[in-house]
């Protein structure tokens, strides 16, 4: 069976998890601590149903006294919601110390991630505070966000825009709100004309004679032709770039993407100019590059320039573009045979070795049952030694494997052993830091930085949605799942 080669775009970092700190303020306290972060959780009486805010060191910082829910909305910020008592059904911004910011009132509200803004709506009509409960933009009929730092505010019946300090932006008026992609929008007008403004509500430019589909690759616009259903390019002047005979438009980072009569053409915005392929379809993969695709009819994968001229042949069952160490390669799978190729498209491997793994910096290879970590850039090959077999199938963005002793562990990038080998076995969930590692007959988890989330002492778990469930007789203990960094599998 064909092994599995991982590829992590982003290492794991360092430090105490939120997760573990949670874990740990649950025991110290003998209270569950919920939504632990940046140095806050949550907690709460399932008697009582009342709630509270605790600390990085365990302090209680603030109860309510009656029946509530308290959810964190912003770093030190939480919004407490009371459900019993003379303030039932009513909403506060509160600080960790549980400090009314903005007060206890019957609101609805509305946030930005990772803006401290909050649109506050009351009776028909709202404002927007900041998360020190300081009002930003006052009652008006209607607010929305535009981007990451616009408002749009309705009053008088028009809609205006606003930065995210409360000023009004211009005075220019807009019969609807809008959203801006890097502070662009574009407004239609009728059929075929409209005009695309800047965040500012100042005009860019003004279209008078086709119909935009879409603005994200300005100064090129996608148009699209509703009777003969097919779309073209023009530029921000409205000089025809590609006549409106395509069936697709795709717009990418670097080039619009094109289709017709099952070919591709590519529009590369840095040339200015079309390129016709005699392909289904390609994906970029960098510096002008490009893989084709690959469905049951074409299985094999190209890769190829622009211009069409051929790199590698249609024959290989994967290619993929990496960034290893800030530099750019190619991997390359035909039937067996694996290989890496430099920008020059020379293969940075020797012969008679193996890809395991890929990692950010370096590559972890094996010959003659013996691993190594191998650097592309410098060409040292490092053997890591007292590793015996990598656990096969294995998608985990670390190495898990056996050393000499048959015992498993798991080493980082670099080699250095993460979890120490002294399990019987270790089992991991896809997308999960968390894993189960066994001893014995017992299960427990573990997860990349080595920290104890469940003791080794349970008979059996279960793999949920959301986490695993670890059971000894009628003993449960739950185990949150946390996300891994982002990253791409190459199979």
């Amino acid at each position: 069976m064909k092994k599995l080669i991982f590829v992590l775009f982003s290492s794991v970092c360092l430090g105490q998890t939120d997760q573990y700190k949670q874990i740990l303020l649950t025991k110290k306290l003998g209270k569950e601590v919920r939504s632990y972060t940046k140095g806050y959780g949550t907690i709460s009486d399932a008697k009582t149903g009342t709630s509270g805010i605790v600390d990085s060191l365990g302090n209680i910082t603030f109860t309510y006294p009656f029946k509530s829910e308290i959810s964190r909305i912003w770093k030190d910020r939480f919004i407490l919601k009371v459900k019993s008592g003379n303030s039932i059904g009513k909403t506060a911004l509160i600080d960790e110390k549980g400090t009314e910011l903005i007060p206890l009132d019957n609101f609805r509200f509305r946030t930005w991630e990772n803006k401290d803004r909050l649109i506050y709506t009351k009776q028909g009509k709202e404002s927007v505070y900041d998360f020190n409960g300081k009002q930003i933009i006052p009652f008006y009929e209607k607010i929305e966000f535009g981007s990451e730092n616009r408002f749009f505010v309705k009053k008088n019946g028009v809609w205006m825009i606003y930065d995210f300090d409360g000023k009004q932006i211009s005075d220019r008026t807009f019969e609807t709100d809008l959203r801006f992609y890097k502070g662009r929008t574009y407004i239609s007008k009728s059929e075929k004309s409209g005009e695309i403004i800047d965040n500012n509500g100042k005009t860019i430019t003004t279209i008078s004679d086709h119909s935009v589909d879409n603005i994200n690759a300005f100064p090129f616009l996608v148009t699209f032709d509703a009777v003969k259903n097919r779309y073209g390019i023009i530029d921000d002047k409205e000089n025809v770039i590609a006549d409106e005979i395509y069936e697709q438009a795709f717009v990418g980072r670097e080039h619009i993407y094109l289709t017709k009569d099952d070919k591709v053409s590519i529009f590369s915005k840095k040339e200015g100019k079309v390129y016709n392929l005699d392909y289904h379809y390609v994906n970029p993969i960098f510096n002008g590059l490009f893989k084709t695709s690959q469905d049951q009819n074409n299985p094999k994968a190209a890769v190829v320039r622009l211009t069409g001229e051929i790199i590698f042949p249609k024959e290989y069952d994967r290619v993929e573009g990496l960034t290893i160490a800030g530099e750019k390669y190619i991997y390359l799978r035909k039937n067996d045979e694996e290989s890496i190729v430099d920008k020059n498209f020379k293969n940075v491997l020797k012969e008679g070795y193996e890809i395991e793994k890929i990692f950010p910096n370096t590559i972890i290879v094996s010959k003659d049952n013996i691993y190594y970590k191998f650097s592309p850039k410098d060409g040292q090959y490092i053997e890591l030694k007292g590793f015996k077999e990598i656990k096969q199938q294995e998608m985990y963005p670390m190495l898990i494997g056996k050393n000499i002793d048959n015992y498993y562990g798991v080493l980082n990038e670099n080699g250095k052993v993460v979890v120490p080998f002294a399990y019987d076995d270790i089992i991991t969930f896809s997308g999960a830091n968390e894993f189960v590692v066994k001893k014995g007959n017992k299960f427990g988890v573990s997860n990349h930085k080595n920290e104890p989330l469940a003791e080794i002492v349970f008979d059996r778990y279960t793999q949920e949605k959301k986490g695993l469930k670890l059971i000894k007789g009628k003993d449960l203990q739950f185990i949150y799942f946390t996300e891994q960094n982002e990253k791409d599998f190459i199979e």
